[in-house]
C-alpha cells in the first residue's frame, strides 16, 4: 500500500488517490467541497487529551508518538480501517493520501499513521 501524507491546505491532485482526513477537528477556513476527501476518519485521530498534551511542541514529539501508537493499537476501529485499506476493493486507488491540518509537516499524527497503517493490514 502506497501511503503519502499531505496538508489539507495543499491543492487536490487526482494522483492523491483515496484521501483520508485524519484530524479530529475540521480544518479551519475550509469548506467540505474544498477539502475533497473520501472519508473523514476521526477515529484515527489522537484523543483530545493527547492532542492537547502534545500541543505541537517538538519537545513532546517522542512521547506523543509512543502514546499515539498505544491509542491506535487499542482502537479496534483503527485496526479494522488498516485492514480495509489493504483490501482488494481499495486496489483501484493508486495510493492513499492522509490529509491533515497541522503546520508542522514532520511532527503530526499523519506521520505516525503513515508508518502504523501498513504494519496493521
Amino acid at each position: 500500500m502506497d501511503i503519502q501524507i499531505k496538508r489539507v491546505y495543499e491543492p487536490y491532485e487526482e494522483s492523491d488517490g483515496y484521501r483520508v482526513l485524519v484530524d479530529r477537528l475540521w480544518p479551519r477556513g475550509l469548506t467540505k467541497a474544498r477539502v475533497h476527501y473520501d472519508v473523514w476518519a476521526k477515529f484515527l485521530a489522537p484523543s483530545t487529551a493527547l492532542r492537547k498534551a502534545f500541543g505541537h511542541d517538538p519537545d513532546h514529539w517522542a512521547a506523543f508518538q509512543k502514546k499515539y501508537v498505544e491509542e491506535l493499537n487499542a482502537n479496534p476501529e483503527a485496526r479494522a480501517f488498516a485492514k480495509e485499506l489493504a483490501s482488494p476493493a481499495m486496489r483501484k486507488y493508486p495510493r492513499v493520501t492522509l490529509i491533515y491540518a497541522a503546520r508542522n509537516e514532520k511532527e503530526n499524527e499523519a506521520v505516525v499513521l503513515q508508518h502504523w497503517l501498513p504494519e496493521h493490514e
